[in-house]
């Protein structure tokens, strides 16, 4: 199923039809199934792919980014993602997440092969904006709490020559939901110009 939204290329869906909704100012409501998730964990537990994100199939650098809320009461690691997808060894998340201490925070996941799972900044406001970007075969994470000033998150590579899909995510993954709201979304085909 193709979903389209303004200044979005056409949306599809990684792995199975996700619940959505669209609200205003073209914005929208992903809200996940109990128990979904992305994980490769790197100590060996079993794998988790789950989840299911509603993404575009990436080309040129771009810069890709979006207001983040998800809804009370929250379980842990629910999450609203910014995402990147290859295949389920080659996949990364920007995630507005919350904590087994109760806490809201941005976390990035990367993955080739093992998930390198690092926490950045706690949050304590009830939103955040997170931003991805392609910068030639390199990507880029960043958290803003207005949209304007950005804080670098992190710089990687997905080591793979398979197409990446990038794109938007709910994750609930103890939980037996979640519900993240994205609005405010920006997407320009141009090179970020200023890393740090």
């Amino acid at each position: 199923m193709t979903t389209h939204l303004p200044g979005l290329p056409a949306l599809e869906w990684t792995n199975g039809i996700g619940g959505f909704t669209a609200v205003a100012d073209g914005g929208f409501q992903l809200t996940a199934a109990a128990g979904v998730d992305w994980t490769n964990d790197a100590s060996g537990t079993e794998p988790q792919h789950r989840a299911t994100s509603l993404a575009f199939t990436v080309h040129d650098d771009f810069q890709l980014s979006a207001r983040v809320r998800v809804g009370h009461p929250r379980t842990t690691f629910d999450a609203g993602v910014l995402s990147l997808w290859a295949d389920e060894d080659h996949w990364a998340k920007l995630c507005f997440e919350w904590s087994p201490h109760g806490a809201a925070m941005v976390v990035s996941v990367v993955t080739n092969q093992y998930s390198d799972d690092a926490n950045a900044i706690d949050v304590d406001t009830e939103e955040v904006w997170l931003r991805v970007s392609k910068i030639g075969p390199a990507f880029a994470f960043h958290s803003s709490p207005d949209g304007r000033v950005w804080r670098f998150v992190r710089l990687f590579r997905l080591l793979t020559d398979k197409p990446v899909q990038a794109g938007f995510l709910a994750q609930a993954p103890l939980g037996d939901s979640a519900t993240a709201t994205f609005s405010d979304i920006r997407y320009v085909r141009e090179t970020l110009a200023e890393l740090r």
